[in-house]
């Protein structure tokens, strides 16, 4: 059977989301809140999305920043699981760990970015993308051409470290290089990776698409204003973060449902 989620994983990865808005509160407190000290990052050129910066505040986009925490939460869910006694699934816990730490990291960097609207928040906001995006890719080629563990996390480091490059180099190209991988990871997986996940139930893989197609047609509707109400906590942009969560969460599900007894 597998792990049941119970009160107990889900009251300890709040506890543990709620200590990390702790401590990056601090952080925020130690740096700021005169974010026009620093750099701005380059939407700042266009618009970051609909919701108005509170100039002069600790956090300029209350909403986009406090709705990021869906992933650290979500993160920490990941961990607490993998890390319990009932762990069966053929996933290793070490890699459920990791996947849990890019979600977190990708939350995190998130409220850098829409706390601040700095360039250094920014490129911890795509990083955590890119991270998350190049695990998808790496697991999904792990398992289609078997590679072993050591070598699949060199790739790993290797890929994240080509794309970080990428987006020091060029920052505009950050969105369209975060489609492609994204789109690749997938494409892999569907093609050439699943079939080789004995028992997987890929239900949970193809709603996490579907959320995040939805999610990215919110995000598109933000940030051209079609749908804007710039002064509200209830911002498009806010529910891209908590749909974007959830579609991590629900490919989780989808590795995690994989079945140990079954790998040849």
């Amino acid at each position: 059977m597998d792990q049941a989620i119970t009160s107990r994983h889900v009251l300890t990865a709040l506890a543990l989301a709620v200590l990390s808005a702790f401590g990056i509160m601090l952080l925020l407190s130690l740096l700021g809140a005169d974010w026009r000290v620093y750099a701005a990052a380059t939407c700042t050129a266009t618009r970051c999305f609909c919701e108005t910066p509170r100039i002069g505040a600790l956090i300029e986009q209350p909403a986009n920043s406090w709705s990021s925490y869906g992933y650290v939460f979500i993160g920490f869910l990941m961990i607490v699981l993998a890390r319990g006694k009932g762990w069966q699934s053929a996933m290793p816990p070490a890699a459920a760990i990791i996947f849990g730490i890019t979600a977190i990291f990708v939350g995190l960097g998130s409220v850098l970015m829409h706390a601040t609207l700095t360039l250094w928040g920014q490129f911890f906001d795509v990083l955590g993308m890119y991270l998350v995006g190049s695990f998808m890719l790496i697991s999904a080629l792990s398992r289609w051409l078997r590679i072993p563990d050591r070598t699949a996390i060199v790739i790993y480091v290797l890929l994240c470290s080509a794309l970080v490059v990428m987006l020091i180099a060029v920052p505009e190209m950050r969105r369209w290089l975060f489609a492609v991988l994204l789109i690749v990871a997938i494409i892999v997986e569907l093609a050439f990776a699943r079939p080789k996940r004995p028992a997987v139930q890929a239900g949970f893989y193809f709603g996490g698409i579907v959320t995040k197609a939805v999610a990215f047609t919110i995000w598109n509707l933000d940030q051209h204003g079609a749908v804007c109400s710039p002064q509200s906590l209830w911002q498009g942009h806010a529910a891209w973060h908590l749909l974007g969560a959830a579609a991590l969460w629900l490919t989780f599900c989808y590795y995690r449902s994989e079945r140990r007894s079954l790998v040849v």
